[in-house]
């Protein structure tokens, strides 16, 4: 019989198997056997064995490879092709191999042969090769060729040729010379190396590598390490004390200078003293218009700073001990706070330490902050006490100020609850027109509370956050509602573009977004009427102004995009709107608006995404407050609410979705992308302490944690959005020098005749783009000027300022790291 195609194919594979098989069975104790002996040569134990014992160990070893060689090749066997297909002709049904080799006695050309050649045919052309098996589990039933086999894997990882080397040449010494009870010294050989301590990040130095003479310079506390090959060999020093008492491995701790001899070397060793660190504060704490505190300060040691500290205590005789504050406080800690220390080197330390206080009991309160450095050996350095008012926020609405002042007075001391519940009375005596229904019911269910048994510190502590989150809710009014209003009527209007809806739907809808966009610029207008006189014009500078016009201007072309049926281009400029809408901020002296032509590149991404979590964190906090409002109203503070498990679940999703988004962050090992992922953990911790706050009915600590979350998470993205910056400034400056290459008037000939919704982009600095991406002038009310590029370069300058404060609502945040991003 021939054998061709899939048969042929087949019996070779099959044949190929069993000589793997018969190998395998024959040698496998050989394998073992040498990858124990490469890795005994790899791994140093060959170097370490005892000279008299090595070449015994050695002869054995050779005559255990000769004996497994024989026996194998005694046990292996040839495989035929007839053996091969014998195995592979079992597979088969009717063993047609077989079959299609034998011959017809009688009727050898009959039509019933030739059938049943034909079936046979047909069956072995289904023959597929047998898959061998060496059967070593029975032969090796302890395993041999597993230890073998894990032995020279550690060896192919963890090994080294200097190893081997050293093995080699113990073995070649034996061969070359008589082992004998009297050897006879060649000289010593040994190694040294220096490892200064980690905090100093100094490299090891090795000792073989010094020149003659040379002075060794080391930190205090360096440790000094000897390998001795050989007999005779000794280390003498006075540098400090012993780190071990293995005498062929001797160790030293540098402590003083002096001298080290080894082998007839001598090395001279000077101990550098390490100096306890410096720091200074720089001008007294600066509050933002949100509240938060930022103190400068600077540091230096000669190895580096390892931890810094901010020590803030109350200074009592500076208070002015009038009303709540007439009595004596409760005991409280002073608050220490970490100092933020950059990555690399921190031998001198330029920082800023920016936290958020105007929660604490002693915010707008006369205080002592005391700045402490930590160096590697935990020697401390403390600057002069410094002695200022703890910033904190301000409330300018008369309810919500008054307020603050009980829950400071609460805080202060709980002797403070029956005036605070007369105050209380007295600001909701006649409510109507003054204080809203919910309100003033949540206020009536706290003076019960007041008015009753002594506050434990968990029901001061929940009474305090819920007149925290009342008094936010009266000083920032309506302003979140009325643009949560304008960008459901936007998407709701997207919506109807993108499914084609009827124009009087669509025209239904655009009247919706006018009203609501209107309502959101009032609320913005009667907001900037109540900012802190003394920051009105902070920030000024000579910008951009929308008016209203300009706004009614875009609302128009919007419009007659969709009355042209120019859908997409509507979209595209209602999205724009949105955005700019949401980053307006009107104020006494300075107005703004931008519009951004589109979304930013995928490297936004990640930014939109953690923009959508902390929106969600956000509406989270705010169901875990009014859940725990009902509480107040209800008289039921400190028992567990029916919802605080939906809640604790949607936490913990919420914390799993950060720690998601986390590993798709950019710019790792960056500064900027560092200190977004060091913001980004600490916000995690604080969902998933807010989560464990939620399960136990601690509805004021979920609701401290969860502010401490949303905190977080918005230095993460200020982080992260200032390192995206970086980028967009060298893409801008390519940008400009693009622009000067133009020829002159280019740009207004591109200009001309165009409306808004006609021109390819809207640059969000308020400049036209070509159809290239170039920056023209002329023609757009959002860049009036005479000089755009100077006037792009003040309005990211302003860009980068806004978006550091936290005061700003998120989506505008967002919206400004996406700027800064591209531009």
């Amino acid at each position: 019989m021939k054998k061709t195609g899939p048969v042929a194919r087949a019996l070779h594979l099959t044949r190929w198997g069993m000589v793997w098989e018969q190998a395998a069975r024959a040698f496998w104790p050989l394998a073992t056997v040498l990858a124990l002996v490469f890795a005994a040569f790899s791994l140093g134990v060959v170097a370490i064995v005892p000279l008299p014992v090595l070449p015994w160990l050695s002869g054995t070893v050779v005559l255990l490879l000769i004996w497994v060689a024989i026996r194998g090749g005694m046990r292996f066997r040839r495989v035929r092709m007839a053996d091969a297909m014998g195995r592979l002709d079992r597979t088969l049904p009717g063993r047609p191999l077989a079959a299609l080799t034998d011959s017809a006695a009688i009727g050898g050309e009959g039509a019933l042969w030739q059938a049943h050649l034909a079936q046979m045919r047909a069956r072995a052309s289904r023959a597929r090769a047998v898959r061998p098996d060496a059967g070593l589990t029975r032969r090796d039933p302890f395993a041999l060729r597993l230890a073998g086999l894990v032995a020279l894997v550690m060896a192919l990882i963890f090994g080294g040729a200097s190893q081997m080397g050293q093995g080699i040449a113990a073995i070649a010494a034996t061969v070359s010379r008589p082992v004998t009870t009297d050897v006879v010294p060649t000289g010593p050989s040994w190694e040294g190396w220096a490892e200064p301590p980690a905090y100093t990040r100094r490299p090891t130095i090795y000792l073989n590598a010094l020149a003659e003479g040379q002075v060794l310079e080391l930190p205090k506390g360096s440790e000094v390490t000897f390998r001795l090959y050989g007999q005779g060999a000794s280390v003498t020093q006075d540098i400090g004390p012993a780190l071990g008492e293995d005498p062929q491995a001797p160790g030293f701790r540098a402590e003083q200078s002096g001298a080290i001899e080894v082998a007839g070397r001598r090395f001279d060793v000077t101990v550098l003293a390490d100096n306890a660190p410096v720091i200074q504060a720089g001008a007294a704490p600066v509050r933002r218009a949100d509240g938060r505190m930022v103190q400068d300060f600077s540091a230096q040691d000669d190895h580096g700073v390892v931890t810094g500290q901010a020590v803030i205590a109350l200074d009592l005789p500076a208070v002015d001990r009038r009303f709540g504050l007439a009595i004596d406080p409760e005991p409280r800690p002073a608050v220490e706070l970490a100092l933020p220390l950059p990555r690399g080197d921190r031998r001198e330390v330029q920082g800023q330490l920016t936290e958020d206080l105007s929660r604490h009991p002693w915010a707008n309160l006369p205080v002592s902050v005391r700045l402490r450095a930590v160096d590697g050996i935990e020697q401390v350095g403390e600057a002069q006490p410094m002695r200022t008012v703890l910033p904190g926020r301000r409330f300018f609405n008369p309810l919500a100020a008054a307020l603050i002042e009980m829950r400071r007075d609460l805080l202060w001391s709980r002797d403070n609850a029956g005036r605070s519940a007369e105050i209380l009375r007295a600001v909701t005596w006649q409510p109507q027109g003054f204080v809203e229904q919910p309100l003033y019911l949540e206020l009536r269910g706290a003076v019960t509370l007041l008015e009753g048994d002594r506050l434990t510190d968990k029901a001061r502590d929940d009474l305090a956050e819920a007149l925290w989150q009342a008094a936010v809710q009266l000083e920032d009014g309506g302003l979140s509602d009325a643009l949560e209003r304008m960008r459901q009527a936007q998407e709701k209007l997207s919506e109807a573009i993108r499914n084609g809806a009827s124009p009087d739907e669509i025209q239904r809808l655009m009247d919706e977004l006018k009203a609501a966009t209107d309502a959101y610029t009032e609320m913005l207008a009667q907001q900037g009427q109540q900012q802190d006189p003394s920051e009105r014009f902070t920030g000024e500078q000579q910008g951009q102004q929308i008016t209203g016009d300009q706004i009614q201007q875009m609302m128009d072309e919007i419009q007659r995009l969709m009355n042209e049926g120019r859908m997409a281009e509507a979209q595209e400029l209602l999205e724009q709107f949105n955005r700019m809408m949401e980053n307006l901020q009107v104020r006494q002296s300075q107005g703004q608006g931008q519009g951004e032509g589109q979304e930013g590149s995928s490297g936004n991404q990640p930014m939109n995404r953690l923009a959508d979590t902390l929106r969600e964190q956000q509406q989270l906090s705010d169901e875990a407050f009014r859940d725990m409002q009902e509480q107040f109203g209800q008289g039921q503070m400190g028992q567990p609410s029916d919802n605080a498990q939906g809640l604790a679940d949607r936490q913990q999703q919420l914390r799993e979705e950060l720690g998601q988004q986390q590993g798709l962050l950019p710019g790792q090992g960056s500064p900027g992308g560092d200190e977004a992922r060091r913001q980004l953990d600490e916000a995690g911790r604080a969902m998933e302490e807010a989560e464990q706050a939620l399960r136990e009915g601690d509805m004021g600590g979920a609701l401290q944690r969860q502010a401490d979350a949303i905190q977080s998470m918005r230095e993460g993205m200020r982080a992260l959005g200032d390192m995206m910056a970086q980028q967009g400034q060298q893409g801008q400056q390519g940008q400009q020098q693009g622009q000067e290459g133009q020829q002159p008037g280019g740009g207004d000939r591109a200009g001309e005749g165009q409306t808004m919704g006609q021109r390819p982009a809207l640059d969000p600095l308020g400049r036209q783009r070509d159809g290239n991406g170039h920056v023209i002038a002329g023609g757009d009310p959002l860049a009036e000027g005479v000089d755009p590029a100077q006037r792009a370069r003040d309005l990211l300058d302003e860009i980068r300022r806004r978006s550091g404060e936290v005061d700003r609502p998120q989506d505008e945040r967002d919206y400004l790291g996406r700027l800064l991003d591209r531009f």
